[in-house]
């Protein structure tokens, strides 16, 4: 019988060792975010039918504890940290022996690759976890095909930092692509922690989500604002300079000149802060904003932008490393070699190939929805970029329809906002309604500055967004982006909201996508307003 054992912790060691050694004896793992609430906690280990967990601390020993007498497939609990009263995992590690390794070389011998070997629950942004299911084989050719593709050599004395989640499967297919080619893992002590272990480890690379990026890029702009006369002047002429770059096209002499020089007076420190040896960043998850990519690579920080859900493994499609002219902005690459890619009438993406998951576990009606013919429908629309490069334009279901009959692509809409230095979130709403409105977090430091600067006083983000002359700042804000839409999907009203939206508060994944009906629902008042 099938042994399916869970693990909830951060990222760690330990948490690879138990993956490879369940993997070895053909047990299913299922991997679980350390952040998932506890109803979502147990509906996964009930639906699995867990056997044994693997936690981390004393913080998710006690969730699990929690829920022991409502899950009755549970046998025992592990834990990675030594913890008083509970079973440590050095208790299953302790049991091997000459003995034990023959029978595990002699399971190893019988499993196949069409096998499963794990369930990964994706909790989306809506509804109730579905559990894919991926089989050894959809894994092994998704390493295959990415580290080929990207690519990734044969590397004993690279290294890399770890920190994004382990439960996601980007993570941990990018994690045995480094454990193949001999790439050093570095984990990070925790999300807080990421500068300074940067600076510890001088990583050669790291893989991140659009949000992580941001964030970096808002602590950059923040310390470039405190800068004063000359230095400053700089600082903002070199980030102009970076707006404009272009790897497939050269800015000419002079401009390729300046670049040189804003690279060894101003960028030469952004790199010194990310340890001073990056040659490669993976950004997946969502997407990245334009001028994000022009910059970080104008600094030679070169961010490569990807893209594949967990049904496929899941990378689809990357921009590449070599040749250069294999990445373009604003484009997710070209599909992986050994992985068709087609576009459906309606521009949704499909994709067949040996990483398309086995299923979904126990859901063959949900399946049946996105497997056709050998072909996942990926539920993402997308077009062609130079007949190669594959552009995400939106989610199929995050696409509406306006009460005059239009229908509007918010994902584009959202990340031009997120352009401007003073928006950190938006989430753009208008379904059924007379025109396009938004909720939009403000970027507070950058707010604050500019108020400071025009003698506007700063005494808590809730003032400051009802302050009149912000207000006003903020339309121009926003009517100076609508140029770059139609008319129909152009914001005419919108609501500034005090506090950033966050996995803790619930509005956002453990990946860091917009759980947009989880806002639209905790904000209705707000979107009342737009439209009253």
């Amino acid at each position: 019988m099938i042994i399916i054992a869970a693990v909830i912790s951060n990222n760690r060691p330990e948490w690879i060792f138990t993956d490879l050694a369940v993997q070895q004896i053909g047990a299913i793992l299922v991997p679980v975010y350390p952040t998932t609430n506890p109803i979502e906690l147990e509906f996964i280990l009930k639906d699995a039918n867990a056997k044994y967990v693997f936690v981390s601390t004393d913080d998710l020993l006690y969730k699990v504890r929690s829920l022991e007498g409502r899950v009755p497939s549970l046998k025992n609990i592990y834990t990675f940290d030594k913890i008083e009263g509970a079973d440590h995992w050095t208790k299953v590690t302790n049991l091997a022996d000459e003995q034990t390794f023959q029978q595990v070389q002699q399971i190893k011998a019988t499993i196949s690759t069409e096998q499963l070997a794990t369930i990964i629950y994706t909790s989306g942004t809506t509804g109730t976890p579905k559990g894919v299911m991926l089989s050894h084989r959809n894994i092994y050719s998704n390493v295959q095909c990415s580290r080929d593709s990207f690519p990734f050599p044969d590397a004993p004395q690279s290294k890399v930092l770890s920190f994004l989640p382990l439960n996601h499967i980007f993570e941990k297919m990018v994690t045995y692509i480094y454990l193949f080619s001999g790439i050093s893992i570095y984990y990070a002590e925790g999300l807080e922690t990421i500068g300074d272990n940067l600076k510890e480890v001088k990583p050669d690379g790291f893989t991140t989500v659009p949000r992580l990026l941001e964030k970096v890029f808002e602590k950059i702009m923040h310390k470039g604002n405190e800068l004063t006369g000359v230095k400053r002047k700089l600082f903002y002429w070199a980030v102009g300079l970076a707006e404009k770059y272009d790897n497939n096209k050269s800015g000419g002499v002079l401009y390729n000149l300046q670049l040189g020089i804003a690279n060894k007076l101003i960028f030469s420190k952004w790199r010194e802060a990310l340890g001073g040896n990056i040659s490669f960043v993976i950004s997946g998850g969502a997407a990245c904003p334009v001028n994000l990519l022009r910059i970080f690579n104008a600094a030679k920080i070169p961010v490569f932008e990807g893209y594949g859900p967990t049904e496929n493994s899941p990378v689809i499609s990357v921009n590449r490393r070599q040749p250069k002219s294999d990445m373009v902005f604003g484009t997710v690459g070209p599909p992986l070699n050994g992985i068709e890619v087609k576009l459906a009438e309606d521009g949704e993406i499909l994709v067949k190939g040996p990483s398309i998951m086995q299923g979904y576990f126990k859901r063959p009606d949900l399946t049946a929805e996105v497997l056709n013919n050998g072909w996942l429908h990926t539920g993402d629309i997308g077009v062609w970029v130079s007949k190669r490069f594959l552009k995400i334009t939106d989610r199929k279901k995050e696409l509406f329809k306006t009460s005059g009959g239009k229908y509007v692509a918010p994902q584009p809409i959202e990340n031009k906002l997120k352009e401007s230095p003073f928006v950190e979130q938006v989430i753009v709403v208008g379904a059924e309604k007379k025109f396009v409105g938004a909720l939009i977090i403000p970027s507070f430091p950058t707010l604050r500055e500019w108020m400071r600067a025009n003698n506007i006083e700063f005494t808590s983000p809730e003032q400051a967004i009802s302050d009149k002359k912000v207000l006003s700042m903020y339309r121009e804000l926003v009517e100076s982006f609508n140029k770059f839409f139609n008319h129909v999907e152009q914001i005419k009203k919108f609501e500034l909201l005090p506090r950033e939206w966050s996995i803790d508060t619930g509005e956002m994944t453990p990946k860091m996508s917009l759980k947009r009906k989880v806002i639209m629902e905790k904000y209705k008042d707000a979107i009342e307003r737009i439209y009253s």
